[in-house]
């Protein structure tokens, strides 16, 4: 029995009839129709057996193998490589580059493994045109465009590859279902299939999808639930850099982050990112030097700040890169504690280059950007700040200070502003420790 209902992409609520708003979440415009065949709920006892139970102690564990593609970014961002049986998503803006990316890795990765692509979006035409473009032709590396979801795994199941990438799930469908392809239905039943195939053949899934005007991944929540892996494929306008970051990765780091050119003949990737951004550091007035870990790369940033006295009634914040409530709290000890008026002052700050920080923010890289603005007075060159600010004033040590000291000392970093009691093995690099934020100002006397 064929029957419809509507479910909510926001919240996932099910409703009889359309809602221009949701009547759960509040959210406009979610609501989706959703139409096709219903399986049952109930089920029969006698049909039913008892599950089998184990002790954990008892459990086999198989080493899990993966899959390197040699592209060291996306082989660091998945945490060492493509795990066999694995679900992963790649999602992006349109045109940011996915199609290349998996093109690349497809690639690579047909060198050593049995790789099946299937683009639904494009014909074989363009998606030769593409590879030759970037030159990834191969004899070894299969493709097709049909987009029937029925056939594509019942050719996986039958050629058993390494993995299949499948460009874009959105335009998949199944002869089962009544939907368009991209509905909630026809998403939500790709994904468990995909998934089932990928558990019980061993065989990797790679899908790419699209994101909604927010930035989020279009579909239904639960698709991300389902995924073992969730990657963003960003954009930014410095160097036509593209960002590889993991939201989910049940494999590897979350968080964890990979950087790319984008280049004529392709995505070019860039494995020594903090030379790009030290090469643009100017030893000026509100400028900075910090250290921020992202996943498990460190990555030294150029904050630069700007304090004039405002000239309307309430003071502008014009922030981007990081959370602007945190700069705002920074500059609200400083006010406390130095009683230096930043409520009268417009603070406009930015990460050099466009960057966008979501690890732990760097306090007292802020609080000296802010203070050096305010003074017109730079700080020494080659200098970085690694240190937390607490609400009491007091500066407080990091953790992992190692993995960031490191990093610097390879680009030449000669002073640290750190902690009173932060404790630090081995430094070549000149200490100065702070214990309050009020022995900031002896830097610009």
């Amino acid at each position: 029995m064929s029957k419809t209902t509507f479910v909510c992409l926001s919240c996932q609520a099910t409703s009889s009839k359309w809602f221009g708003c949701c009547p759960v979440c509040h959210e406009w415009n979610t609501i989706e129709e959703v139409s096709g065949r219903q399986p049952g709920i109930t089920r029969r006892k006698q049909h039913l057996k008892p599950v089998p139970l184990q002790r954990l102690n008892e459990c086999k564990i198989v080493p899990q193998k993966r899959l390197a593609s040699g592209i060291g970014e996306w082989d660091r961002v998945t945490g060492g490589g493509i795990v066999s049986g694995s679900f992963l998503m790649l999602t992006g803006d349109p045109g940011i580059g996915k199609s290349t990316l998996l093109l690349h890795i497809a690639h690579e990765l047909s060198k050593k493994h049995r790789i099946f692509y299937f683009s639904s979006e494009e014909s074989l035409e363009q998606v030769k045109l593409r590879a030759e473009r970037i030159n990834c032709v191969s004899s070894t590396l299969l493709f097709s465009d049909r987009a029937q979801l029925d056939e594509i795994i019942i050719t996986a199941e039958h050629e058993h590859p390494d993995i299949i990438i499948i460009d874009s799930i959105q335009n998949c469908y199944s002869s089962e279902s009544e939907t368009l392809p991209g509905s909630v239905g026809q998403l939500r039943e790709a994904a468990f299939r995909l998934m089932r195939l990928a558990k019980e053949n061993g065989i990797a899934v790679i899908l790419s999808g699209h994101i909604t005007k927010e930035g989020l991944m279009a579909g239904p929540k639960t698709l991300e639930h389902m995924v073992d892996a969730v990657f963003y494929l960003q954009g930014e306008d410095r160097w036509q850099t593209r960002i590889l970051r993991s939201v989910k990765n049940r494999f590897g780091t979350v968080n964890e982050i990979g950087f790319f050119e984008m280049e004529t003949n392709g995505l070019r990737e860039i494995t020594n990112i903090n030379k790009y951004l030290i090469d643009e550091c100017n030893s000026t007035s509100g400028s900075m030097l910090a250290s921020s870990l992202e996943g498990s790369r460190p990555l030294l940033l150029e904050l630069q700040a700007l304090t004039i006295p405002t000239q309307y009634g309430v003071a502008q914040r014009v922030i981007s890169g990081i959370d602007p409530k945190h700069v705002i709290l920074v500059a609200a000890i400083l006010e406390k504690y130095l009683h230096i008026k930043f409520s009268a002052h417009d603070i406009f700050f930015k990460i050099s280059g466009s960057l966008k920080i979501k690890g732990v923010p760097p306090d007292l890289g802020i609080a000296l950007a802010l203070l050096s603005s305010f003074f017109q007075q730079p700080l020494p060159a080659k200098c970085i700040a690694l240190g937390e600010l607490s609400l009491t004033g007091q500066v407080k040590p990091i953790n992992g200070i190692g993995i960031h000291t490191n990093e610097a000392e390879k680009f030449g970093i000669r002073e640290l502003f750190i902690a009173s009691n932060q404790k630090i093995a081995k430094c070549t690099a000149q200490l100065h420790r702070f214990k309050h934020v009020g022995e900031l100002l002896s830097l610009f006397n």
